[in-house]
């Protein structure tokens, strides 16, 4: 057979449509049918010959199946009767039958496609065309990217009667959100399988990982938290991981995220993405600015930062100024939308990577529980486990940690140890389930300041202000104690790592001393 072109000049057109009726099949026109150069260029991509080619291929060596299919389907061929051809080619080789001209008449025995085209003698015919196995990837590959053009160009036009239509009910926003999430599930489905990989092509990208870490001064391959101790037990945030970080509120989950963001920006040059349900983007600035100053978060809020500067220290304000500045020139993004479905995330979350050429090194969700699921699920944790895989799918797809805030039931609050267990999260248990890494932020001075010892009726005022005193020196000791539980870990032992905490800038540190045990 020979190859089609999908363009030809104005001055051979009407020459070529009389003289090669596949040329205009593959046009959708008749042979006899006169259209202008121009019409040729706007018709929808297809070329019957290639397909063709390829389901002589397959009827002639089943084994050129392997090559198309883990990417090629039944709906992708531009002519209807070969997709079936290629479904009924999937099915028999499934069965462990061969798929030849003889065995696939009786599939389409009543096929009233098939007798158009030449009935079963058509299958005969392709069979003995005797074209080579070699281009089977080489055509298939051709056919899928027709399609996936002729999908594009219905996208288009989607578009633009959409746009034409003046619906109070679909402002022109909301059709922009539409079409971009249309546009890149188009995009990803663009992306051919990548199927089983040999071992040894899996070996050689491990040993990469294990010999890029040796070579740096930290001994993990992940992006690093900024904390060394939390970095040495979870070997860094590791690509494609979802780490839930949970507590009960007030515990400090946001504080401890944006200070991870930080750091990650900051001293690994970390692209970061920060989908803020719960804060607006100024909220978590003023934040961020808190913990980087040392300026407490209510003077900033308030506005009663100094401007005046002594011989051993600058200014409030040119402190906050010079920060600021610092902070504008990280790859930190803020997201604030409330209510984010897990689509609309994947679909923000892809176009950052590419705005950031392919580079996209953490995403940070808070929190979990205030995402969308889809509409119509069931129930509440349902949808709950629905955006949990949801967020452990997009760290695969993204190839980067994701790090999703979760709130913690109420029965932590019923029992005498408040330390969280895994059982505490909240709504849904496949949050365990789906996440590589789970760990707990507590702080005992949290519960232990409204411990403060009351004066009983008959007390001697020497014995009460000894358990007062007893309980301010326990204070004193914990007060800026956090403790961060690692109760799960793919990676390796659970583990509780302690940092300090200062809560006027919502600040974690490394803590100095020993601040590692093991549960």
């Amino acid at each position: 057979m020979s190859q089609s072109t999908n363009s030809i000049s104005s001055e051979s057109f009407d020459e070529s449509i009389d003289a090669d009726p596949i040329v205009a099949a593959n046009h959708g026109l008749q042979s006899h049918d006169h259209v202008d150069a121009h019409q040729l260029d706007r018709m929808p991509p297809r070329n019957v010959e290639i397909e063709q080619a390829l389901l002589s291929a397959l009827l002639t060596n089943n084994k050129a199946f392997d090559k198309v299919s883990d990417f090629l389907r039944a709906e992708h061929f531009a002519e209807p009767v070969h997709g079936r051809m290629y479904d009924a080619i999937h099915k028999t080789i499934d069965l462990g039958k061969t798929a030849d001209a003889l065995t696939l008449r009786d599939y389409f025995e009543d096929d009233g496609a098939l007798e158009e085209v030449g009935g079963g003698q058509y299958l005969v015919e392709l069979q003995n065309a005797l074209v080579s196995i070699i281009n089977a990837g080489d055509y298939g590959k051709t056919i899928y990217d027709m399609f996936l053009r002729r999908q594009l160009i219905g996208l288009g036009e989607e578009i633009v009667n959409d746009a034409f239509i003046m619906n109070l009910e679909d402002p022109a926003d909301q059709q922009i959100r539409r079409a971009e999430e249309q546009l890149y599930s188009l995009g990803d489905s663009g992306h051919l399988e990548n199927g089983p990989r040999g071992f040894a092509d899996v070996m050689s990208t491990t040993v990469q990982m294990i010999a890029a870490a040796t070579n740096r001064d930290t001994a993990y391959t992940g992006v690093a938290s900024g904390f060394a101790d939390l970095d040495k037990r979870l070997g860094g945030l590791n690509r494609s991981d979802l780490i839930i970080l949970a507590a009960r509120p007030a515990m400090g989950k946001t504080a401890l995220a944006t200070n991870i963001a930080f750091n990650a920006a900051k001293d690994e040059d970390a692209v970061v993405a920060f989908f803020s349900m719960e804060m607006s983007s100024e909220q978590l600035a003023t934040r961020m600015l808190a913990e980087q100053t040392g300026i407490s978060s209510e003077k900033l809020r308030k506005g009663e930062i100094s401007t005046r500067s002594d011989s051993h220290n600058d200014s409030e304000f040119a402190r906050l100024v010079t920060t600021a500045r610092d902070l504008e020139k990280l790859r930190f993004y803020v997201d604030d939308t409330p209510a984010l479905p897990v689509g609309s995330l994947r679909t923000r979350a892809r176009r950052l990577k590419r705005q950031n050429q392919g580079k996209l090194d953490l995403i940070i969700v808070d929190y979990l529980q205030l995402m969308q699921g889809k509409v119509g699920t069931e129930n509440r944790v349902q949808e709950i486990s629905e955006i949990s895989r949801g967020l452990k799918a997009i760290a695969k797809e993204m190839d980067c940690p994701v790090i999703a805030l979760s709130q913690l039931s109420r029965q932590v609050e019923n029992r005498e140890d408040k330390r969280p267990q895994l059982a505490d999260l909240r709504e849904s248990g496949s949050i365990e389930q789906d996440a590589d890494q789970v760990l707990f932020i507590f702080r005992q001075a949290y519960y232990e300041q409204n411990r403060m010892p009351q004066k009983t009726v008959n007390e001697d005022e020497s014995a009460y202000q000894v358990r007062v005193a007893e309980w301010q020196a326990k204070m004193d000791e914990i007060m800026n104690i956090s403790d961060i539980i690692i109760a799960k870990n793919r990676h390796g032992p659970t583990a509780s790592v302690k940092l300090f905490f200062d809560g006027a800038t919502t600040r974690f540190t490394d803590y100095q001393g020993d601040s590692v045990y093991d549960d």
